[in-house]
């Protein structure tokens, strides 16, 4: 496939061409020219979309497609069709399906399943077998079959021991420790953020204590370790100053925060509406917005839609008993526009390909063609039928969203948005 993308403007810091409107002419897969005004030719189509912009691939830190196990709540060939049609090229893969992946046949089963795709996909292995934070999983090999990083999604590790010897294992390898927040004894019974809406709602609270004290605890143990270690989600204005000061004294941790806690409060819980019952829970605004200064200082590395496909059965009950999550692939950019500067979203969207070591391709003459097509123009409200993945569980439905990911070109493959 041959083409030359027209007049698109190239978001990257690092690149020559940034801010620039240029032309973009790919062949066989590779840049091969960028400049202004490049001639058409014969084998060659031509890509010209309203206000184009082009980045590189985003990588989302944080999917899961419930296949194997769950196919009710996604597969991965639709989660990997709904993440090209969001503008992402990379995704890493939770191990949260049935069973748990936690060996190399199971990462083997996953990337065969998503062979031939647009968008790649790179598992985490599970951190513990069946995520059970009993026993350690088989990390070696899961790397050694593709696994970027290992971690129990949304599953504190309340064995410090067990963490520690992980943190010290993976070091003969250059692994990375997923080391989720939440001490599940201080969050009790609790369902949403402590606090006044808590309170207004008769719902039982979490205190932000339970994130913060697991993470104190956890870099306590990465200082005395070594190694490298990723903490996903963050939630609370002390979780962050406890990573900037520990990143600070030279300790190798980064983190993440979710698209919906960058542009969602806890406000929203006042019907009690189950799309809003997330993990870590959705904070007052206050502490929102000493989120969005983590990300602008860079104390925050990656955002991440935490895409989490729930079907009807487990979000339509009782806001006690339903599960947590949301799906966010569709509406990651068009939410974060709302909050943030195209230029820090990219940032954010693109600087985790380095934590995870997912291959990075600049966008320049004679690289692999691996880019996003997005623009940072018009307003649009989410609807029901915006959403790409069989589970319908989103948390920003009637949002206004701001600008749109028009798809991808990555692994030889055009997506566009229709």
């Amino acid at each position: 496939m041959n083409l030359i993308f027209k007049n698109a403007t190239i978001i990257d810091k690092n690149s020559k061409f940034n801010n620039q409107a240029v032309d973009i002419k790919v062949e066989n897969g590779v840049i091969t020219k960028i400049g202004k005004d490049i001639a058409e030719e014969a084998n060659f189509d031509i890509i010209q979309l309203d206000n184009l912009h082009i980045s590189r691939g985003w990588f989302d830190s944080s999917v899961n497609f419930g296949e194997p196990g769950y196919e009710d709540r996604e597969t991965i060939k639709n989660g990997l069709n709904v993440a090209a049609r969001s503008g992402f090229t990379d995704v890493a893969l939770q191990p949260n399906a049935n069973p748990v992946i936690d060996n190399q046949a199971d990462v083997s089963f996953v990337l065969s399943k998503a062979r031939n795709a647009a968008t790649s996909l790179h598992p985490i292995g599970a951190l513990t077998k069946g995520s059970e934070g009993l026993d350690i999983a088989e990390l070696y090999d899961m790397q050694n079959a593709g696994a970027v990083a290992f971690g129990d999604y949304n599953k504190d590790l309340a064995d410090a021991n067990l963490l520690k010897i992980a943190l010290q294992y993976v070091q003969d390898f250059d692994g990375l420790v997923i080391a989720y927040a939440q001490d599940s004894k201080i969050k009790g019974k609790g369902v949403v953020h402590e606090g006044i809406v808590s309170t207004r709602l008769g719902l039982k609270g979490i205190p932000a204590l339970a994130e913060e004290l697991q993470i104190a605890r956890n870099l306590f143990l990465l200082e005395y370790t070594g190694g490298k270690m990723h903490i996903p989600t963050v939630s609370t204005e002390k979780s962050v100053q406890l990573i900037r000061e520990a990143k600070a004294k030279g300790l190798n941790v980064t983190c993440s925060v979710s698209v919906h806690h960058l542009v969602l409060t806890d406000e929203v819980l006042k019907d009690f509406d189950t799309r809003y019952k997330v993990t870590p829970p959705l904070r007052p605004d206050a502490i929102r917005k000493a989120l969005i200064d983590g990300v602008l200082d860079g104390t925050i590395d990656i955002i991440t839609s935490d895409h989490n496909p729930l079907d009807i059965e487990q979000k339509k009950m009782e806001f006690d008993l339903a599960k947590n999550g949301t799906v966010g692939l569709e509406t990651a950019f068009g939410a974060l526009m709302n909050v943030l500067p195209a230029d820090v979203i990219i940032e954010k969207l693109t600087g985790g390909k380095k934590i995870f070591k997912v291959e990075d391709h600049a966008i320049e003459e004679n690289a692999k063609a691996s880019f996003t097509l997005f623009t940072t123009k018009g307003n649009h409200t989410f609807t029901k039928a915006n959403i790409l993945s069989k589970s319908k569980n989103s948390a920003f439905l009637g949002q206004e969203l701001k600008g749109k990911a028009y798809g991808i070109y990555n692994n030889g493959k055009l997506i566009i948005n229709e």
